[in-house]
């Protein structure tokens, strides 16, 4: 077979279903063998949108998403998204052609050095030299990928290559490797910290959400009764329908969760990442406890230094920490934080309420089911989503917290709708929404059923509010918009402007009930 038969018979043994990509002059062997397999190529309007598309397909079914460029500017187009995927560590396998071998040690047309300019943003990159190593580079590219932490690994593969002849096969794939039970004395060091502690707290990061560990810590909560605040990318470990939930890092009109957190003496984490939120915001003083469960060592920090260190599978860490703690804390505490975040994320608008993404939230909760799956774009609306709403099951909130890339809503929230049975719903604003909106032809092409929502402020209003804070004044934060529904009809979905409190009601509700795609647009002040 040619090499590029090779290369997607080993995509078929991995169990790839799609690849996101554009098309390019050297991949037309690629491309081709791919039409003659069972996996689907997926062609999207900008390479940017597909590599979203693989880190979101990545992040929600833990198995690696696939993504597909050309050289020079199909890769650089895709850099940003796999960068995404390695900082929010979702699983990723991004794929480059490349000119043929006689053209690399030369200046040429459309050539920079893509393994260079990836290897920042991967956890490992190779060049496909040779047919013979496609089946080992494609197994360790998939592996590395899905091993914890998971995140992006990239494979360059030049056209003549390609085209060669191999008689080499696809490496079998073996079960996942699993990490170790925990250190008996880290164990027991641990517990004597959370036992001798009178304000224990658990912060749940982005690994207790993608190792599947929300079930041990539902079980350790209702028997210790420790409460627990979410990082952003940690939403839905801990369902906040629960009495111990104090939501998100930094919930609250006024600072309740971050409050409950200064006031607690010992912190365990739970698969915690400081690139997703820095410690110091939680920990200024340097004077908590800490306990770091994670299956890696914990990044060297002055704000974040523990105690002791489990590295180990999260669930099997917390299940022992469980099984030999005997005391439940007192709930006193954090009981009036916890009422006031409550009353605030619950709160319904009032007729005359303004028009803001924090009052749009209860209405949207109300609209979609507890396992209905809420994709974020980035900027201040994400911020009002990840502190605001309520969340009751894993990986239903997805938002990008380690890179904060703005443009993965519309991208991101297709291939959610690809992987998921649940209903899916897309929030954006105005700066995000543009950048990848064309992406919403990829979806109609798809046949996707999911609802996007623009909050239209006509600036990048997180900007606005931070220069606002810092200089007591904005600059070139403004924008100019144009017709969103009618930029939704001409890819011919349903456009809604939805500008009082009942039109937003009837069209949130509509649109997620729909079988089709819609896109309401909401101004916010």
């Amino acid at each position: 077979m040619k090499a590029s038969d090779l290369l997607v018979e080993c995509l078929e043994a991995e169990g790839v279903e799609y690849v996101f990509g554009l098309p390019g002059e050297e991949l037309g062997d690629v491309l081709f063998s791919i039409r003659d397999s069972d996996i689907e190529f997926i062609p999207v309007r900008h390479e940017q949108g597909a590599a979203f598309m693989a880190d979101v397909h990545g992040r929600v079914t833990g198995k690696a998403g696939v993504c597909l460029s050309t050289l020079g500017p199909g890769a650089t187009n895709l850099l940003t998204g796999v960068a995404d995927a390695h900082l929010d560590k979702s699983p990723v396998v991004a794929i480059t052609g490349q000119a043929g071998l006689e053209r690399l040690h030369k200046e040429s047309h459309q050539l920079i050095d893509v393994i260079h300019t990836f290897r920042s943003v991967t956890k490992w990159n190779t060049q496909l030299s040779d047919p013979e190593i496609i089946n080992e580079s494609v197994r360790k590219a998939f592996k590395l990928a899905q091993y914890e932490k998971p995140g992006a690994t990239h494979l360059e593969f030049p056209e003549d290559v390609a085209a060669e002849e191999t008689d080499a096969e696809p490496l079998v794939t073996r079960r996942p490797v699993r990490r170790s039970d925990p250190d008996e004395q880290s164990v027991e060091y641990a517990v004597e910290l959370l036992q001798d502690a009178e304000r224990p707290l658990v912060i749940a990061g982005n690994g207790a959400v993608r190792e599947q560990a929300a079930e041990s810590l539902r079980e350790f909560v209702s028997e210790t009764a420790v409460p627990v605040a979410a990082t952003y990318m940690g939403k839905g470990a801990l369902s906040d329908a629960d009495d111990h939930s104090l939501f998100t890092l930094d919930s609250g009109e006024n600072g309740e969760a971050e409050d409950a957190i200064r006031e607690a003496d010992c912190v365990l984490t739970l698969g915690y990442d400081i690139a997703e939120h820095d410690p110091e915001s939680w920990n200024p003083d340097r004077d908590k406890d800490v306990v770091h469960l994670d299956s890696e060592p914990a990044e060297v920090y002055e704000h974040y230094n523990p105690n002791v260190e489990l590295i180990c599978d999260i669930s099997a860490g917390l299940d022992a920490l469980r099984d030999r703690l005997d005391v439940a804390c007192p709930a006193g505490w954090y009981r009036e934080q916890r009422e006031a975040l409550v009353e605030q994320t619950t709160r319904w608008p009032d007729a005359d309420a303004p028009l803001s993404v924090r009052n749009v939230l209860p209405v949207l909760r109300e609209a979609m089911a507890d396992d209905d799956v809420l994709v974020s774009d980035v900027g201040s609306h994400k911020m009002a989503i990840a502190q605001d709403f309520p969340t009751y099951e894993p990986n239903t909130v997805l938002v990008s917290n380690g890179l904060a890339s703005m443009g993965i809503g519309v991208p991101g929230g297709l291939a959610a709708d690809l992987a998921l049975d649940s209903e899916v719903v897309v929030a954006t604003g105005d700066g995000g929404f543009l950048m990848n909106g064309a992406e919403i032809d990829t979806a109609t092409r798809l046949d996707c059923d999911y609802t996007i929502i623009v909050f239209n402020d006509d600036e990048y209003k997180l900007i606005t509010e931070e220069q606002e804070e810092e200089f007591g004044e904005h600059f070139g934060t403004g924008l100019t918009n144009p017709d969103f529904v009618k930029f939704a009809e001409s890819f011919g979905i349903d456009g809604v402007r939805a500008e009082t409190w009942d039109e937003i009601e009837e069209a949130l509700t509509g649109a997620v009930e729909s079988d089709g795609m819609t896109l309401v647009e909401i101004p916010v002040e």
